[in-house]
């Protein structure tokens, strides 16, 4: 016969949490066995003396606060100083507030989404500045002659509006744009045409649109590609064109 073997407790309990260890058990739950298959116990009503003061009364619990509503300067002038200061919904995102260009009174307006990365004191100043100047001259237009605003005053984190802040953003614009009451408004990019129209380019763009201000006045709107895709997708610049041509359509007759 063999020798006898003799088992070492202490080398299985040590190989036993040692593979424990391994698999991430690492707290010991309770030295009480526990039935985890038992239904759990109905919670215990809370004592008088643990409800809140208004449950006590039978008031109904305190509702959450209210959003206030944006109050926005009534004049242009007003409210361009106001979409550069602190109380802006863009002055807390650390980035540069880019103004609005362009005249006060203006036939033509364009809306983009928000600043370029490399747009310092103008939007579209930096690499789209000359595909975007192209666009305006292909269509007898100049920057001087056009009020050019966007969305986001500031460039978001994302370099695309949040959609946590378009409610109060796309709120701002619609102010914007009946503070200037161009006769025809070119927006280019989803935001821009979500903020005016509530719907995406894909959706909106090849014809006119009626956006109608308080007072009887009235803007047509165009919605279109922003540069920044005719950059990436020059196939594109074939219905870009036909979208210009549709904004300037019977305005320069």
């Amino acid at each position: 016969m063999g020798a006898e073997q003799i088992f070492d407790w202490n080398k299985a309990a040590a190989s036993t949490l040692e593979w424990w260890q391994a698999a991430g058990v690492d707290v010991l739950a309770s030295d009480e066995p526990f039935d985890w298959l038992a239904a759990p116990e109905p919670e215990a009503e809370p004592r008088p003396a643990e409800q809140r003061p208004a449950e006590r009364r039978g008031e109904a619990p305190p509702a959450a606060p209210v959003a206030q509503p944006l109050v926005l300067p009534p004049t242009l002038e007003g409210f361009l100083a106001w979409r550069l200061g602190a109380d802006a919904p863009e002055a807390a995102w650390g980035s540069a507030l880019v103004p609005a260009s362009g005249p006060a009174v203006a036939d033509v307006m364009i809306l983009v989404d928000c600043p370029e990365r490399d747009d310092s004191d103008a939007l579209l100043s930096g690499e789209l500045a000359r595909l975007f100047d192209r666009m305006l001259a292909a269509i007898g237009l100049a920057r001087t002659e056009i009020h050019l605003a966007a969305v986001a005053a500031a460039r978001p984190i994302a370099g695309r509006v949040p959609r946590e802040a378009e409610a109060a953003l796309f709120e701002i614009t619609r102010h914007h744009v009946a503070l200037v009451a161009p006769k025809r408004l070119l927006a280019l990019g989803n935001a821009a045409s979500r903020a005016l129209l509530a719907a995406d380019v894909a959706e909106t763009r090849g014809r006119l649109h009626l956006l109608e201000h308080k007072g009887g006045r009235k803007t047509e709107v165009v919605a279109s590609y922003h540069p920044r895709l005719l950059r990436e997708r020059p196939a594109a610049k074939a219905d870009a064109w036909r979208d210009l041509q549709l904004l300037i359509g019977g305005m320069q007759a």
